[in-house]
């Protein structure tokens, strides 16, 4: 293998000095956050005095210490969390740390050079990679819209969670995490964040519908599908009933087979949650499910989703 021309090495020496220096420089904005027992994770000063995290890295709502790029340490205080979406707001009372520089979501592309930027201690971390897939909206397991699909071929080091996506221009793309995915790293695009950082710090919470049920898929005989018409071929199961919850209170029970919800196929719990928008809460809506082998329909009043709640749709 031959050694690289002088001006293949004056390329890489000067791409070298230019990672270099976006690092230096959105990292004065890269705070750790110390909320949990375990090494700090990561935050981003998103706005002055706002910082953005993964709310799954946040394992209390007082008390929380961050420490930035200065080394100075400083109280500050959550303004909200949204665990669907992984997102937590913190309140900065130092509004003299620079924010970053935001990119649009349409700057992202497969093979895009990107650097993830943490700050799991006093000192800035810095893993490379490439944008390796982008998509279109997605839900979270736990039901939280995710306007783009941002897979990351790179390394999320322990505590980086909560720290900044970065293209090669220092302009931020979005959040890393690794709490939505264990077999991938992700990140949340600047969109995302901007729109759930927005009811966080309105209302300390993302609203969002609640039925409280759990339910998981089934397949569904043919000969059941064919006698009563149904087009799916797969069902959700009740599995759980919250107590006193708007399910149980309209009349549902264990083992009852959710077909549908107005006019929407339900076969995955995705599909439930994602009909179960802020747009919902309050209003009655009309299940259509199968129980001991006949088709009926119940109306349930959506409530609203319980703050802290994680697995009950």
């Amino acid at each position: 293998m031959s050694a690289p021309t002088a001006r293949e090495s004056t390329l890489l020496a000067g791409l070298s000095r230019d990672l270099a220096g976006t690092v230096e420089t959105v990292g004065r904005s890269v705070v750790a956050i110390h909320a949990r027992r375990r090494i700090p994770s990561s935050g981003v000063v998103w706005r002055p005095g706002v910082v953005v995290a993964a709310s799954h890295t946040i394992n209390r709502d007082e008390d929380i210490i961050v420490t930035l790029a200065s080394g100075r340490s400083t109280s500050v205080t959550l303004a909200g969390r949204d665990p669907t979406t992984d997102l937590a707001v913190l309140r900065l009372d130092d509004a003299a740390v620079p924010p970053v520089e935001q990119s649009a979501d349409t700057e992202l592309q497969v093979g895009r050079l990107v650097l993830a930027l943490g700050r799991p201690g006093p000192q800035l971390t810095a893993s490379l990679g490439i944008v390796s897939a982008v998509g279109g909206e997605w839900r979270t397991w736990q039901g939280g819209l995710v306007d783009r699909f941002v897979r990351l071929d790179l390394a999320i080091y322990d505590g980086f969670s909560g720290g900044a996506l970065v293209d090669a221009g220092g302009r931020v793309l979005g959040i890393n995490t690794s709490g939505l995915s264990r077999a991938m790293a992700l990140a949340l695009p600047t969109s995302t964040v901007e729109r759930v950082a927005d009811q966080l710090l309105a209302s300390g919470q993302v609203t969002r519908g609640y039925l409280g049920l759990a339910a998981q898929p089934l397949q569904l005989p043919d000969p059941l599908r064919e006698r009563l018409g149904l087009s799916g071929r797969v069902g959700l199961v009740i599995v759980n009933l919250e107590p006193d919850g708007p399910a149980e209170q309209a009349g549902l029970m264990l083992g009852d087979i959710l077909v549908a919800l107005e006019d929407r196929e339900l076969a995955d719990a995705s599909d439930l949650l994602a009909a179960l928008g802020p747009e919902r809460v309050g209003r009655p809506v009309t299940l259509h499910l199968v129980r001991a082998g006949a088709s009926q329909t119940i109306s349930v009043t959506v409530g609203e989703r319980p703050a802290r709640r994680r697995r009950q749709t």
